[in-house]
């Protein structure tokens, strides 16, 4: 007999196969961006117009970014070798996650992409037919290939190659965790210089976040590293090899469960269930889990709160908080590459990254923001160490931090040069209205003296806009309400809002025809 949870399951595969078939087959399409209605168009889009185009890119290759979708256009490559949750399941099988990607490059950060599934386990000739695809592409997003292969294959492509690559299981979950980590830190405040922490699994993504970790600040000697072997100690001979071996330690500890004595951070990147509840019990206070196994976690958080209610959690799932996702980082990654030219992606552009992420989870929320955290809505914190994925504020910080970053480290071939102008450019793809609400927004800063009174003004959605309206400059607001209630919800909203240095206050307790007028009001 089927349980509730069998049931759920079962409803979920019918929903996502009929998702996959209708009402056309997979979920990407090619759109044309020019239009093809007589035969001048036919012949502006192919020949003999077309030849004037290629003319052009023959003479300068550079050309190509301004004549073709070349500069927007990612390739999102596999071999089908280690797909998430599902294994070795080969390059066909793995299409829909494939496509699935390309849709998530597409709706965060407006990329195109083709996606390619590559029967292929030579990794010399694998390298060959990626490498091949050069002229076609701005950039190559890596995907799925087992470990330790697609350390061979990423090293040997970028070496190759003049466009960036990127394996994003590797360097995607690393930038995320790299910002959970830090803002982790500061909620739970400690040093990077002191923490001691423990890494469940040394796989690809593992490997690449503690090599991020020890960019950012964080002493080797501090990092212990254990998968299905145990501890990686000087010496061990089983399941090494050149990248882990950075991190052995000089020690007799061999087990987890030991090592884990004293942690102050737990990094999982293994298998669910391997953290068990007195290996937490025995951390330092306010101890750190980033729980990350897929489907289920090293941990669940609830098993963590029965023995520790001051640890602070972050897993792989929607359904806690705190939840490590790669999205965060992959589109706007891309964007600031791709449209500062950058020819390959440096550990300062990581590194950038990283912080645009943990910074932005510290910044207060307005309306929009808000509305797209929904019941989640609240200021940083336990369960607010890194932004939701549809938090709309992600493509304005990431992409242009990046896009310095590039330009910085000397990488970028057309970097930016008004990068307020590109972050308004930015604007205007996350928010419809931006170009509508522009000129207003300029003449609103232009005039003076403006004032603006908010008749509701201890509502959360007012206190939201006044906070932008004080930040751009667009007016002197006056609330009005209860000045007690103002301060405390905006305190809880986390904003920066202080009474008569950002606003002024109109005590409607202060005002005799209040209680008359609301009573009249509500009769």
């Amino acid at each position: 007999m089927s349980t509730p949870s069998d049931q759920k399951a079962a409803e979920l595969r019918r929903d996502a196969l009929d998702y996959h078939e209708f009402p056309t087959p997979g979920k990407v399409a090619i759109h044309a961006t020019k239009q093809m209605v007589n035969q001048r168009d036919l012949a502006l889009a192919y020949s003999p117009g077309v030849a004037s185009a290629c003319e052009e890119i023959v003479a300068d290759p550079a050309n190509a970014f301004k004549y073709t979708a070349r500069g927007n256009l990612v390739a999102v490559i596999t071999n089908g070798t280690a797909v998430l949750g599902l294994g070795d399941i080969g390059p066909l099988a793995s299409k829909p996650v494939m496509e699935g990607k390309a849709v998530l490059f597409k709706k965060f950060a407006g990329i195109d992409v083709f996606d390619i599934e590559i029967d292929e386990r030579n990794l010399d000739k694998l390298v060959d037919v990626i490498a091949a695809l050069e002229p076609t592409f701005g950039g190559i997003n890596l995907e799925d290939i087992k470990a330790p292969d697609c350390f061979y294959v990423e090293r040997a492509l970028r070496a190759r190659m003049k466009i960036p690559v990127f394996h994003d299981d590797q360097h995607g979950t690393a930038i995320v965790v790299g910002a959970a980590f830090l803002n982790g830190l500061k909620v739970g405040s400690k040093s990077i210089k002191e923490v001691k922490l423990v890494t469940s699994g040394a796989g690809a993504a593992a490997l690449a976040c503690l090599g991020l970790l020890v960019k950012l600040g964080l002493p080797r000697e501090n990092i212990w590293v254990t998968d299905l072997a145990g501890l990686v100690y000087e010496g061990r001979t089983e399941l090494m090899d050149a990248d882990k071996i950075v991190f052995a330690q000089k020690t007799e500890l061999r087990t987890l469960a030991q090592v884990m004595e004293g942690a102050d951070v737990f990094l999982g990147l293994s298998a669910g269930g391997v953290l068990k509840k007195p290996m937490v019990a025995s951390m330092a206070p306010n101890p750190i889990i980033f729980a990350l196994a897929n489907p289920t976690p090293e941990i669940l958080p609830e098993e963590v709160k029965e023995v520790r209610g001051d640890a602070i959690i972050a897993t792989g799932r929607s359904d806690y908080p705190n939840q490590v996702n790669n999205v965060l980082c992959f589109p706007y990654i891309f964007r600031g590459t791709l449209d500062s030219g950058a020819t390959t992606i440096t550990i300062e552009m990581e590194i950038a990254a990283v912080h645009a992420i943990a910074e932005l989870a510290q910044a207060e929320q307005n309306e929009r923001v808000a509305a797209a955290y929904g019941s989640q809505a609240q200021g940083f914190g336990r369960d607010n160490l890194i932004p939701k994925p549809f938090d709309p504020r992600l493509m304005m910080r990431i992409a242009p931090a990046v896009a310095q970053a590039a330009a910085d480290s000397g990488v970028a071939a057309r970097p930016i040069q008004d990068m307020d102008a590109y972050r308004e450019k930015l604007q205007t793809f996350v928010y419809a209205s931006g170009t509508t609400m522009k000129p207003i927004f300029t003449m609103a800063k232009r005039a003076v003296n403006k004032r603006v009174a908010y008749a509701e003004g201890e509502e959360e959605r007012v206190l939201r806009a006044v906070q932008v309206v004080v930040d751009e400059g667009l007016a002197r607001p006056t609330l009005i309400g209860r000045p007690e209630v103002i301060a405390q919800r905006a305190e809880k909203f986390g904003l920066r809002l202080v009474a008569g240095q950002d606003y002024d206050l109109d005590n409607t307790e202060n005002d005799h025809r209040f209680r008359d007028y609301w009573q009249s009001y509500h009769r």
